[in-house]
């Protein structure tokens, strides 16, 4: 009897030995793959051929950081994308007025310009200036707004009277783009909280854009849905598609039908920063050829 527990005893430990040693082999190789999912960015699940609970756990907390990884690497490299394009696109934006100031500052040079023609390259670079002055603001605002480091002081701002006062504002500029507005304000809204100045910003942007981009016509709309305000400017647009309107708050947004000779592509991207910095929304949306920039504005 004594022998067999022995003989017993002895068996157990060394089933013990041979899982101990499977268990340190199995961790081992746990660690050599890990090692080489980091370095190769794969996405493999670690696992053990002779598992145990506490290794299990381990295991498991090293498969939840392995897929932390990747996706901090994955959204870092489209940051970098992100990062790269925005780049090319500042640099777009700068290069093109400058080459032409540039180019007009070669014509000022030459030997025999009438005052008329001096005063006309003038007029052409002054206005070239103006719109890299206006793009290197909104870049410096944008970028501010984005990083919270703009002050927003939110009290309560009637949005009738807000888009009222820059609809006369623009009086001039409506009338040069030729486009027949139409306004249906309801009247008796409820004020919001938000930052006066940025709702007067958000206003001007979209009507500006609007301006811009828009044919033929221009509804603005400010109507109460529920518990929210929706300040709504639409306008036909034949050059965009569905698809634009998905990318048109993304700042320098590329596509050519949004680039215009003046487009600095921010002025849309300043109207979401501002509004979700207050707690509100914007979206945009195409059908038929109408394109449409809502902000929803939280009573």
């Amino acid at each position: 009897m004594k022998n067999v527990l022995i003989i017993i005893l002895v068996l157990a430990c060394a089933w013990l030995a041979g899982r101990q040693v499977t268990l340190e082999q199995g961790l081992r190789r746990a660690a050599r793959r890990m090692r080489e999912q980091m370095a190769d960015e794969t996405t493999a699940r670690l696992s053990l051929p002779c598992p145990s609970a506490g290794a299990e756990e381990l295991l498991v907390c090293l498969n939840e950081l392995l897929e932390l990884r990747q996706e901090e690497r994955a959204l870092y490299r489209r940051k970098e994308q992100e990062l790269r394009q925005q780049i090319a696109n500042v640099s777009h934006d700068l290069r093109t007025p400058l080459t032409s100031i540039l180019g007009y500052l070669q014509l000022l040079e030459g030997d025999g310009l009438s005052p008329e023609k001096k005063a006309e390259y003038l007029a052409v670079i002054e206005g070239r200036a103006r719109t890299l002055q206006v793009f290197i603001a909104a870049f410096y605002d944008l970028s501010r707004i984005e990083g919270g480091e703009l002050p927003l002081e939110r009290e309560k701002v009637d949005l009738g009277r807000a888009l009222s006062d820059q609809l006369a504002a623009a009086y001039e500029q409506i009338e040069a783009a030729g486009l027949a507005v139409e306004v249906d304000i309801a009247p008796g809204l409820p004020p919001v909280w938000a930052d006066g100045g940025a709702v007067t910003r958000i206003f001007s942007n979209l009507l500006t854009n609007a301006l811009r981009h828009g044919e033929e016509a221009l509804a603005v709309k400010l109507y109460r849905e529920g518990n929210v305000i929706v300040s709504a400017f639409s306008n036909r647009a034949g050059e965009l598609t569905e698809e634009d309107a998905a990318h048109v708050f993304e700042r320098f947004y590329t596509a050519d039908k949004m680039r215009t000779g003046q487009s600095t592509g921010l002025g849309l991207a300043i109207v979401k920063a501002l509004a979700e910095r207050m707690g509100h929304a914007a979206a945009a949306r195409w059908e038929d050829g109408v394109f449409t920039v809502e902000v929803r504005w939280v009573i």
